[in-house]
């Protein structure tokens, strides 16, 4: 049994007003392992007729589970003859069966907040179906009230292949205020809405975010910023209940586990302040997290950065937590002047060092995000001078994005003991790239394989749900092809790699970045019983059609979180 209480956050710093301190009592069995000679008690649940994918051979056919780990795997009949009146077999018809899949870079916690408020257009294919979700979100929401799709699209993924007009989604949801988000750099208005969320007129939103213009010259309602200003204008959207963030958290998790996520790492990130961490928390002592989830803090204030993550961890040291939840160190937004900064001068890179300094003595994880090779070096250049006084090695800091890293890039990380966390951003925006840099230099973006060869530890994910749609299935597709969404490809055959690597990515890979890797991702004896089986093979099926793989049922520590088709009825409630 695990206990948590909240507890008071000093008054210092405004947007930190709760700060909760996860005591934990743990008290836990282990599987006995195999060939002790001690019995073993029967398996809660067993797996049979199936294809169990293991890394260290071949696949097996059966699975058993007790007590939340795997107890034994092999081929049906062994397995069934470990089976009591009381254990539950579910037959598998050979299905395919996978380690739970964890994205090491995904912004959970922020998409849960709103996530049953907002209109999604993740997956949708032509902008008919898209605005049809905005007409019927309008049938059900009062007059004057917001509908917001937050991002997770790009006009590629239309067949139309191209962005709404103000027209259309004025027609769809009449009476309503609209706001739609594209990537974070551009964002749609209705006619209203800039009057309704006060940036009408005002002269720093005018030098903030400029208004794009028809042919005729005129506002089309579609605004450009950047990162900074998109997300500060989301901002003036009204927020959520409690009680909706924590409807929001349940059912984003629920949508994760019908994709096969059993875990996830969440980098903070924009448009998010710690006491929006209360609904997860709210769940997490309920009993109620069907996705274990490993999260980092990112700066609260520009300038405070140290004063903030002392004061946040006085009573959160690394580590605190649970299997289901845990703290997991700094980051994406270390320091306010690294964040979106090529260019950053010495003062900055002072005040990353300082706080960088700090997090390691006190043996934190920090993951850094950094978009382009060319200014990497200003992040390296400080994280070797931490290291030069604290070793990072042991503390396994990451990288994110950082798409077109170099082989000397590479090497350096590797010097240093980091990890990198990639994500199909590409899938969506491989394009531009394109039209950027030239085909040549897409050829190794991102360069995977020559990563894994050089031993670099590697997670997979998708940084959604702004960016991208969270989708496991369609990142996977885009690591084994290097396609776009619009099917050009981009990536050299050289940098794909196999099947089962990618698979590795997302699961052992992940689970890396938070200590986990010796005790889930990967379906062995002893291992966590975090599984997912599949609507279709992953190992054999056309590479064209892995994004269009769901899960039929997904366990996490040996409890079915979600069932769907032929197991609908086996999905637990959590105790």
């Amino acid at each position: 049994m695990h206990h948590a209480a909240p507890v008071a956050f000093d008054a210092v710093c405004r947007v930190a007003r709760a700060v909760f301190c996860l005591s934990i009592l743990c008290a836990s069995g282990s599987a006995i392992a195999a060939g002790t000679g001690t019995p073993t008690p029967a398996p809660d649940t067993i797996f049979v007729n199936g294809k169990i994918v293991r890394y260290g051979g071949p696949p097996v056919q059966a699975l058993a589970v007790g007590d939340g780990t795997i107890t034994a795997l092999g081929d049906s009949h062994r397995i069934r003859a470990l089976a009591a009146p009381t254990t539950r077999v579910i037959d598998l018809g050979g299905r395919t069966v996978i380690p739970g899949l964890i994205d090491s870079h995904i912004h959970a916690i922020r998409a849960g907040l709103s996530y049953t408020t907002e209109v999604h257009w993740f997956g949708v294919r032509t902008l008919t179906e898209a605005l049809d979700r905005l007409r019927t979100a309008a049938k059900k929401a009062p007059p004057g009230s917001w509908l917001v799709v937050a991002g997770g699209w790009t006009p590629r993924q239309f067949r139309e292949d191209r962005r709404p007009t103000q027209s259309e989604v004025a027609a769809a949801a009449p009476g309503r205020r609209v706001y739609i988000q594209l990537l974070y750099t551009n964002v749609l208005l209705d006619p209203g809405g800039a009057e309704a969320l006060g940036i009408a007129g005002k002269a720093e939103w005018d030098a903030r975010l400029t208004r794009e213009r028809s042919h005729d010259g005129k506002a089309n309602g579609w605004l450009a910023g950047d990162n900074r200003a998109i997300s500060d204008l989301f901002n003036q959207l009204p927020r959520p209940t409690f009680a909706q963030k924590v409807a929001g958290t349940r059912a984003f998790l629920r949508a994760l586990n019908g994709m096969g996520i059993t875990g996830v790492l969440d980098p903070g990130g924009y448009n998010i302040e710690i006491d929006d961490y209360r609904p997860l928390f709210k769940i997490w002592r309920e009993h109620g997290l069907t996705v274990r989830v490993r999260y980092s803090l990112s700066a609260p204030r520009r300038d405070r950065e140290l004063e903030d993550f002392k004061a946040l961890t006085q009573s959160r040291p690394m580590g605190d937590g649970d299997d289901w939840l845990r703290f997991n160190g700094v980051g994406e937004n270390v320091t306010w002047g690294l964040y979106n900064n090529d260019k950053p001068g010495a003062a900055q890179k002072e005040q990353l060092y300082q706080v960088l300094l700090w997090a390691a003595s006190n043996g934190m994880t920090a993951t850094f995000h950094w978009h382009n090779n060319r200014a990497v070096h200003h992040l390296l250049d400080v994280l070797a001078r931490v290291d030069a006084a604290t070793p990072l090695a042991p503390l396994r800091w990451s990288i994110a994005h950082l798409n077109d890293a170099s082989p000397a890039t590479l090497q350096r990380m590797k010097a240093l003991g980091l990890g990198w966390l990639v994500q199909n951003a590409f899938y969506f925006r491989g394009e531009a790239f394109l039209g950027q840099r030239g085909a040549d230099a897409a050829r190794r973006v991102p360069p995977l394989v020559s990563a894994l060869r050089l031993g670099l530890p590697v997670g997979g994910g998708t940084d959604a749900h702004r960016v991208m749609e969270p989708n496991p299935f369609v990142s996977l597709q885009w690591m084994l092809d290097g396609k776009t969404i619009s099917g050009v490809a981009m990536r050299a055959p050289e940098e794909l790699p196999t099947r089962l690597e990618a698979l590795r990515l997302y699961t052992q890979g992940s689970a890396w970045f938070s200590f986990d890797e010796n005790t889930r991702g990967a379906l062995a004896v002893g291992m966590q019983a975090d599984l997912a089986v599949l609507s279709r093979d992953y190992l054999t099926v056309p590479t064209a059609q892995i994004a269009g793989i769901v899960s039929l049922l997904t366990m996490v520590g040996g409890r079915v979180v979600y069932a769907d088709g032929p197991y609908a009825t086996l999905e637990e409630k959590r105790r």
